[in-house]
């Protein structure tokens, strides 16, 4: 049984209210949606559905790797900005018109972070 994305939300704003330089997170894509984790712990998921896989496409984005096909997963080594812009981005509803504004100025925030840190781990 998979963790709740609330109980994987609740997680991930525990792990950001202590900061650290950088955090090695694991995109995990399974049948049931993608899964964002860290130390083997899920911070977030997105659905197996349209708007989920949307999410998860531009999550991954934010944290500089490709989605994984089904089944796959990928390692990303980020600062805890573009983890909590991840976070946000999984959170997204992209029914909303707005949406795309606020995922225009994560994706960019985050890959200024991104740059300035050193990029992914493959």
């Amino acid at each position: 049984m998979s963790v709740s994305r609330k109980k994987a939300q609740d997680y991930a704003e525990g792990v950001l209210a202590r900061p650290r330089s950088d955090y090695l997170v694991t995109v995990r894509r399974g049948e049931s949606g993608t899964t964002l984790l860290y130390r083997g712990r899920a911070l977030t998921r997105c659905h197996a559905s349209r708007v989920g896989f949307v999410q998860a496409v531009y999550m991954a984005q934010a944290l500089g790797v490709e989605l994984p096909p089904p089944k796959g997963k990928v390692t990303a080594e980020v600062p805890a900005g573009v983890l909590y812009r991840a976070v946000a981005i999984s959170a997204l509803n992209f029914r909303r018109p707005e949406a795309r504004q606020v995922l225009a100025q994560l994706l960019t925030t985050a890959e200024m972070q991104r740059t300035v840190h050193g990029g992914a781990v493959a």
